[in-house]
């Protein structure tokens, strides 16, 4: 297992070093617009984001993402590899952590923006049935198609007092 995690900038890391390099170099304010975790953000401090990070498994992996794809710059993984929690995933031999991404709020607005903007398009062009929701056939519908047509009813009888033939 530690040969597979050789690669991984977060192996062997601790949480403490983690986010004080990111606070050292983004701060407080970034990290908070960047990440929207709450611990960023009211009164924040070393200690009291290591205890949440520490409880909050979700949290944990959000930083620890972040870590690596936008302060270590490392390229984006298979769909494998995020089914894997951060710590687990590994990268090829022969690729190194590169330099931070500047940020700043602005900036991280405006990508939140755009990613919104891409979703909206992705959900307006997506023609594939949709199992839920406003566009899954009524139960009516169904069995309005299903009901038998004339050509399979019995044929009533030529007697007036007796319709159905028996």
């Amino acid at each position: 297992m530690i040969e597979l995690q050789q690669n991984n900038p977060l192996h062997g890391l601790k949480s403490e070093t983690m986010v004080s390099e990111l606070v050292d170099f983004y701060d407080w304010k970034i990290l908070y617009a960047a990440l929207r975790l709450e611990c960023f953000n009211n009164n924040p401090s070393l200690e009291s984001c290591l205890k949440f990070l520490k409880k909050t498994e979700w949290a944990r992996e959000r930083v620890e993402s972040f870590y690596l794809y936008r302060f270590k710059s490392m390229p984006k993984g298979s769909a494998a590899q995020f089914e894997l929690k951060p710590r687990e995933r590994g990268f090829a031999d022969g690729i190194v952590p590169r330099k931070p991404q500047e940020l700043t709020v602005e900036l991280i607005a405006e990508m939140r923006e755009k990613a919104t903007a891409d979703y909206e398009e992705m959900k307006r062009n997506d023609s594939r049935p949709k199992k839920y929701g406003k566009d899954k056939p009524r139960a009516q519908d169904n069995y309005a198609q299903n009901k038998r047509s004339d050509k399979n009813r019995p044929a009533p009888s030529q007697d007036p007092s007796n319709p159905w033939g028996k």
